[in-house]
């Protein structure tokens, strides 16, 4: 994967027994594979970060989980992510070497283990967390997403956001204007994005898994109608000359997350067509919906049967 450990597929699975008789011994099983926790915290310590300047004052880190956006400048540093905590020793390393102001404010935007476990980290750092209330909701209480089979327990209080906002939040700092926009029930209940006036940036976080399929975890509030209408309201803020960072991919802007948005609105017309007639889920699955959209957006590890779930799922 490019520029960060995505999601993957390598989800633990129980091996199935077989009988052998009573005087045949069975050979030992093989250790399961390490599931999606496992495999980003192993990587963390390893993986470089790559740094990518979007302007003057605002860059794009990229390493093990979600994207990292960072503006500096004289209020000090302001962070968007975490990534994975044993990650945070690489992006501490990367701050460092932007520019010597501390690291003062960190943003949410939302609660996944991917952009929120380097949150306690960053906080002993000195970040000030804000997020959406429903981070810290999420992240006070265990978790599950269901659609990769991942639980997760409470985060620690130095790893909460100090201070939530319902719908929108504005921010100034370091010469800039930052406006926080909730998305409700986008690819969970707690997606924001965050827009720079002055810098013509945008991180939508989650809402974009550029070049593949997303997840939509349904599981904590996500629906594919929501992913829709939260990437036109970023659609609808972006000129041609905005930079647009995904959650998940290569950085983008405003043709490509619109050629994006069309993706979803096809695979959700057709795939509400087939639950309006009468489709099981099993049923409208093996229609094969996206197969001609598969060779362009199936690249990602949310296979076509998977992102084909979640979207009947959440229709």
């Amino acid at each position: 994967m490019a520029g960060a450990v995505l999601w993957t597929n390598r989800l633990t699975r129980a091996a199935s027994s077989a009988g052998f008789p009573a005087q045949q011994q069975q050979a030992p099983a093989p250790a399961p594979p390490p599931n999606l926790i496992q495999s980003l915290r192993a990587a963390g310590p390893i993986t470089p970060v790559k740094v990518t300047k979007l302007m003057d004052t605002i860059f794009l880190l990229q390493g093990v989980g979600g994207n990292i956006v960072v503006h500096i400048g004289p209020d000090g540093k302001l962070m968007i992510d975490s990534g994975v905590a044993t990650a945070s020793p690489r992006n501490r390393e990367a701050l460092e070497k932007l520019d010597a102001h501390p690291l003062k404010l960190l943003i949410n935007t939302h609660w996944h283990f991917d952009h929120t476990d380097g949150n306690a980290a960053m906080h002993d750092a000195g970040a000030f967390i804000i997020a959406q209330e429903n981070t810290r909701v999420r992240l006070s209480t265990p978790q599950k997403i269901e659609i990769l089979n991942l639980s997760f327990p409470s985060a620690p209080t130095s790893a909460l956001p100090q201070q939530t906002f319902v719908d929108q939040q504005k921010l100034y700092f370091d010469n800039d204007e930052l406006h926080l926009v909730h998305t409700p029930n986008a690819h969970t209940d707690s997606d924001i994005y965050v827009q720079f006036l002055n810098g013509n940036v945008i991180h939508i976080g989650d809402l974009w898994f550029n070049g593949m399929y997303p997840l939509i975890d349904s599981s904590t509030g996500g629906t594919v109608n929501g992913m829709i209408r939260g990437v036109d309201e970023v659609i609808a803020l972006a000129d041609d000359k905005t930079k647009i960072v995904p959650g998940h991919g290569p950085l983008g802007d405003k043709t490509a997350l619109t050629t994006y948005r069309e993706m979803l609105a096809t695979v959700a017309n057709r795939v509400e067509k087939l639950k309006i007639s009468g489709q099981t889920l099993e049923q409208a699955i093996a229609q094969k919906p996206t197969a001609d959209l598969d060779a362009t957006w199936a690249k990602g590890n949310m296979k076509p049967d998977m992102f084909v779930t979640v979207v009947y799922n959440t229709l």
